[in-house]
């Protein structure tokens, strides 16, 4: 009997629990995504995934939001207001758990999202940005550290029935 490896995919991290995050993953990603029971994708890339992934989602009935697709196709533009309040209702709502929440490289898009998520937590912005900063690596990007700071969480409607940890 073999054992199958189980590889996460770039920059896969849990936001809280049966909430994760991560980069587009490959193949070798699959058997791990599927221990996972995911039931809901929330791709923020402008592109569509890869079609690997779309069978894959496909063949685990997973729901794939995509989010990604408006205003500006320039990667550099940092994510719409827009695109954070549709990302926040689909994650404050629990029948849509487990969620991973990712786009291409699991970065900037994800990490304004997850740092949107952690303002409306009360985090402070320092704690915030040391997230933000661990996925971003190098590449950090000013403008989406100013989104956050910026970012108006009264503008969030949390549901009646939203996860334990909000």
């Amino acid at each position: 009997m073999t054992s199958q490896h189980l590889i996460p995919p770039l920059n896969y991290g849990m936001i809280e629990e049966d909430l994760y995050r991560s980069g587009q993953p490959n193949e070798l990603n699959f058997p791990f995504l599927e221990k996972l029971g995911l039931k809901t994708v929330v791709w923020l890339a402008p592109e569509e995934p890869n079609q690997r992934f779309l069978d894959f989602v496909d063949d685990q009935d997973i729901q794939l939001h995509h989010l990604g697709v408006v205003s500006s196709m320039n990667a550099w533009d940092p994510i719409t207001e827009e695109v954070v309040l549709e990302a926040s209702e689909l994650i404050l709502t629990p029948k849509n758990y487990p969620m991973i929440v990712m786009c291409n490289l699991g970065r900037h898009r994800t990490g304004t999202i997850v740092g949107c998520l952690r303002k409306l937590q009360r985090w402070n912005l320092t704690s915030i940005f040391e997230e933000y900063r661990r996925y971003a690596g190098p590449k950090v990007r000013v403008l989406n550290e100013q989104f956050i700071e910026l970012f108006d969480t009264d503008l969030v409607s949390v549901p009646l029935v939203h996860p334990k940890w909000l």
